[in-house]
């Protein structure tokens, strides 16, 4: 009798701290995350989704999207870059003391004496501050995934497992809306050998009217003549979410130089 107690209350503390570590506490952290704001900026982040892809998140969980990609961006590390903006009065001297010293990949106190050693030959220079990780270097995201990412997500789909790449920032890596449509109708017209399922039931295809909402498709993928493939509401919505995945504003918990577009 002793022991069964004893076996009952061990057991019972070890679902109690298990459930503590991986639900409470990953409630508690999210559920007291706030709106911030962006770094060098009075930008808040983020923003509350509009209403077509917050209709989309749903249709994004109801067809399982989660179980092929994630939104959770890794990152290794963090690296400085030492820009030259300026040659001064010299501007060969400066250059080529600029050419022979190694300007990326550094670490703070590393760049702070690239910049000073031109400075003091009379150059000007910026220093850029980037993540590290196989994720930011296939292109995935500016730096890491943090929690206040996923505020106005109600379900959060983080997701576990990468059939397909990460979609973390997918709305700034292709942000036309034709593009999503299509590559949700026909994967394989957009990457040739793309896995990913064809969601055609989203969409209609029915006798052409020259409808703005027909998918431009190309050769072998397009409806047969005389007819058009048109997205329906799920679709739409989809695809609006897909493109309002822009998680790559620099925080003060997720830093990077954010750098004017050219």
């Amino acid at each position: 009798m002793k022991t069964g107690i004893g076996v009952f209350v061990a057991a019972f503390a070890a679902l109690g701290a298990s459930w503590a570590g991986f639900v409470l506490a990953p409630s508690l952290q999210l559920g007291g995350t706030k709106v911030t704001t962006v770094l060098n900026s009075t930008d808040e982040y983020p923003v509350q989704r509009p209403g077509e892809a917050a209709l989309g998140l749903q249709v994004y969980r109801a067809n399982g999207c989660a179980a092929c990609h994630t939104q959770q961006v890794q990152q290794d590390g963090t690296a400085f870059e030492v820009v030259l903006t300026g040659a001064g009065k010299d501007p060969v001297t400066v250059s080529n003391l600029a050419a022979g010293l190694k300007l990326t990949g550094l670490t703070k106190e590393a760049a702070d004496a690239a910049a000073k050693t031109i400075a003091d030959a009379g150059g000007k220079t910026e220093t850029h501050l980037s993540g590290t990780g196989a994720d930011i270097s296939r292109g995935w995201g500016s730096r890491h995934s943090v929690a206040v990412d996923f505020l106005y997500d109600a379900p959060v789909q983080p997701g576990s497992l990468r059939a397909g790449p990460d979609l973390t920032n997918i709305g700034a890596r292709a942000a036309d809306a034709n593009w999503q449509l299509v590559h949700l109708y026909a994967p394989k017209a957009i990457v040739k050998d793309s896995t990913m399922p064809s969601f055609a039931y989203l969409f209609e295809v029915r006798a052409a009217t020259g409808s703005a909402e027909a998918l431009k498709l190309p050769a072998g993928f397009a409806a047969p003549a005389g007819f058009e493939v048109v997205p329906t509401p799920a679709a739409r919505h989809l695809a609006a979410y897909l493109l309002s995945l822009h998680a790559d504003a620099p925080l003060y918990e997720a830093p990077y130089s954010q750098l004017a577009k050219p």
